[in-house]
């Protein structure tokens, strides 16, 4: 296999590979059940008590497996 195989390989099914990454991750973040998760994420700052774990479904079912 000579350079310019691995060329034309890459420049075909690397873009295919990447643009499909790209897409996957976009959606993984509109998901059913994300919006929990990703408010939480966005206002643990403001948590005064340092009791940023504890908010949101996604750390309520957490914290039900650890008992």
């Amino acid at each position: 296999m000579t350079y310019n195989d691995l060329r034309h390989f890459a420049d075909s099914w690397g873009l295919v590979f990447m643009g499909l990454t790209f897409l996957g991750l976009i959606g993984w973040t509109f998901l059913p059940g994300a919006r929990d998760r990703h408010k939480s994420a966005a206002t643990m700052i403001f948590d005064e008590a340092g009791d940023s774990h504890t908010t949101g479904e996604f750390h309520k079912e957490r914290d039900d497996v650890r008992e």
